[in-house]
């Protein structure tokens, strides 16, 4: 099936998603909106994929939401009813992103060059983060008078120190990737975009290999310890393990070791 702004291969249980507007910088259209959770909602009923790795092409990862969103007059609040569709709007493309999140199988996003403002929203919402060295992270909300609304101060406070993150969200400054990095946002760099697909993809591949009910219920329980109390993750673990707990995968996997 063909899209408007991605592109999408799936090898060995490795779904590879490739965002394909580099001439508009990978900004995201109303397409795209609708696009994303369709094609993660396909790979979720899809039993091969294990694992999705998000990247892009040309120069910059992503250039955040596409203005002509704006120009269509589309997002507007100066009535009850125009505020009840721009909530209804906003709660459509929080979705968009959080299927990301909340699909069964880890996302790794692939990032070079600029991820701006909505591309932000995106990587945040991805399970694990590389870079090119060249890299860098902009919430650019700010520097266009408004807050940003679709992820990225719902799930960046958690991925970074605090502190960072209002300083940030307040000046609209770039964060570098190796400074991203440094502080843990990023879990690797890369010289080039095209060892940086190479690698993620390559950790998606041992990702792959592993038994991937015990990959999603990790996933799951990592999630919901982040949002939740020692004692309260406890007990959610203590009801998921006997449900994913199979023992003759175990045997399995220990008769294949070296």
């Amino acid at each position: 099936m063909g899209y408007e702004c991605f592109e999408l291969s799936n090898e060995g249980g490795v779904a590879h998603l490739k965002l394909s507007r580099p001439e508009r910088r990978n900004a995201m259209s109303a397409a795209f909106w609708k696009e994303l959770p369709q094609i993660v909602r396909g790979l979720q009923n899809d039993v091969k994929t294990r694992v999705l790795v998000l990247s892009s092409t040309g120069p910059h990862f992503c250039a955040g939401l596409d203005v002509s969103m704006f120009a269509s007059g589309a997002l507007t609040t100066e009535s009850v009813a125009a505020r009840k569709h721009f909530r209804e709007k906003l709660e459509e493309l929080q979705g968009s992103l959080s299927s990301l999140a909340e699909a069964s199988f880890p996302v790794i996003a692939a990032v070079q060059g600029g991820c701006i403002g909505g591309g932000v929203d995106m990587a945040t919402a991805c399970c694990l983060r590389y870079a090119t060295r060249d890299a860098y992270f902009v919430i650019q909300e700010i520097n266009i008078g408004m807050m940003a609304d679709v992820g990225t101060f719902n799930r960046m406070p958690k991925q970074l120190p605090e502190a960072v993150v209002r300083e940030l969200g307040y000046t609209g400054d770039r964060l570098p990737a190796e400074r991203a990095e440094r502080l843990g946002f990023v879990n690797g760099l890369f010289d080039t975009h095209e060892q940086l697909v190479a690698g993620a993809l390559e950790v998606a591949k041992r990702i792959a290999s592993k038994a991937p009910v015990a990959v999603a219920a990790t996933k799951q329980m990592i999630s919901y310890t982040r949002d939740h109390s020692v004692a309260e993750s406890f007990a959610y673990l203590n009801a998921l393990q006997p449900a994913i707990f199979d023992i003759e995968e175990i045997k399995r996997r220990l008769a294949t070791r070296p």
